[in-house]
């Protein structure tokens, strides 16, 4: 296909560009028009991958029953957990692919294979089979998010990216809710292969339009870097040196990438923060079963109002971040773990009532994407810079992953510490209530921190 081309060449833009630091630029069409189609494909890339992702999930609440595949508590939580450890094992992998080889290539690869791995769950028809699919799905889907969170850096500056991030993230939280509900309706018309074969088809058709509509980079389409276009100082893995001699596509940023001690610290807040969200993403449906007697689609719809809220948040956090915090993504984190780990406290006391339930799945889906998506998203392509962006995503969300496993194999732990016949949930939210106030202390003294931006070369 033909590449439009901008009428603002690199060369061009660098002599006529104003003096570092101030922000004005001259607004071109072809620019704008690439950088919103990166913008939707890109979300909509990411949002379909959690078509596959969310299907086992839907489907638990028909698999248990014995006359299906009669699967346990610690069967789900063992099957979870494998598809947990892949997707963070495959998160270090991909990160560093993503800024060795390039979005486009990782992500057509991944995708592909997750609707090919989803298609081949719907035909399971043991447990271990099931298990071991969803392990192998689990490595498909990581490949996504450090790749594609490289492809908006290239393509949006710093100073936009807390509020262009918080509108992207909306992909992974309305995604989850479009995927449950999709899910959820094809079990209940169809069966509950039809959980896994009607996302997968949804999924085949996002990879066609991405292949057609994706391209990695401004210079890959004839325009100049987004620095330039917006007149910022780039900002660099290390202090020391000029965006020049960080090559990108090279080794030596990835190695700067995963010895960035702030990127580690990012690292170690999201190992904190994505056990909340995804023991609630996997296990909500089967909580609410329990609590109020609900069917498959009833659970599944009261607990996707944690994905529903998913957008407002990041969109709130992601806008006050650049608004009010000028850039900084700490202050906005702080507040909301905190805020969030007094609601996880508190929300076993709330009325045993579908709309008491349903609110309270909003309130905490509101609160905990806000440093979810901060953390992982625009804190993470900030002090990774747009270069390493691929590997910083993938060392932050690889940690976070690592958290994952704990939160999608808790009840099953939970169950064996308790005791058969005792409530395993009470001690859940409390333990993840306090795993969230530490996220908070950690960011506490990194309030004012912003990346460092390069050197004026002599």
């Amino acid at each position: 296909m033909n590449e439009p081309t901008s009428s603002i060449s690199p060369r061009a833009a660098s002599e006529q560009a104003p003096p570092v630091g101030k922000r004005v630029f001259t607004r071109d069409k072809s620019y704008e028009r690439w950088r919103w189609q990166i913008f939707g494909v890109t979300w909509l890339a990411y949002a379909g991958f959690y078509l596959t992702r969310k299907s086992f999930a839907v489907a638990k609440n028909e698999l248990k029953k014995a006359d299906v595949m009669g699967l346990t508590k610690g069967d789900m939580a063992w099957i979870d957990g494998a598809n947990s450890v892949a997707y963070a094992l495959g998160q270090f992998l991909f990160g560093s692919l993503g800024d060795k080889f390039g979005t486009r290539t990782i992500i057509l690869i991944g995708m592909l294979a997750s609707v090919t791995t989803a298609l081949a769950m719907g035909f399971a028809n043991s447990v271990l089979l099931l298990g071991v699919l969803f392990g192998i799905q689990g490595l498909c889907q990581s490949s996504g998010w450090s790749p594609l969170a490289k492809n908006l850096g290239e393509f949006f500056s710093q100073r936009e990216r807390g509020t262009i991030m918080g509108f992207w993230c909306t992909n992974y939280a309305l995604g989850g809710f479009i995927a449950t509900t999709l899910a959820g309706v094809a079990a209940q018309k169809f069966g509950w292969r039809f959980a896994f074969f009607v996302p997968a088809g949804g999924l085949l058709v996002i990879w066609v339009l991405f292949l057609l509509f994706q391209r990695n980079r401004p210079e890959d389409v004839g325009l100049p870097p987004i620095e330039q276009y917006h007149a910022e100082p780039e900002a660099v893995l290390d202090r020391r040196e000029t965006p020049a001699a960080e090559l990108e596509g090279s080794w030596q940023v990835v190695g700067e990438g995963l010895r960035n001690k702030m990127v580690w610290l990012l690292a170690a807040v999201y190992f904190l923060v994505k056990p909340t969200r995804y023991l609630i993403l996997t296990w909500s449906p089967v909580y609410i079963n329990e609590l109020l007697g609900t069917g498959t689609a009833s659970s599944g719809f009261l607990g996707s109002m944690f994905d529903l809220a998913g957008p407002v948040g990041t969109l709130a956090g992601g806008v006050i971040s650049d608004r009010l915090f000028k850039s900084k993504r700490m202050p906005v984190c702080v507040i909301a773990l905190f805020c969030t780990a007094l609601a996880m406290v508190t929300f076993r006391f709330l009325p045993h009532s579908r709309l008491a339930v349903g609110a309270g799945m909003f309130v905490i889906g509101f609160l905990i994407f806000i440093p979810d998506s901060l953390v992982s998203g625009a804190a993470t392509i900030d002090f990774g810079t747009k270069k390493g962006a691929a590997t910083a995503s993938g060392l932050v969300n690889g940690f976070g992953s690592i958290g994952q496993i704990f939160g999608v194999t808790l009840p099953g732990w939970a169950n064996q510490l308790v005791g058969k016949g005792h409530d395993i949930w009470n001690p859940i939210f409390l333990w993840l209530g306090v795993a969230l106030a530490l996220a908070g202390l950690i960011l506490m003294p990194q309030w004012n921190r912003l990346p460092s931006t390069a050197k004026v070369a002599s």
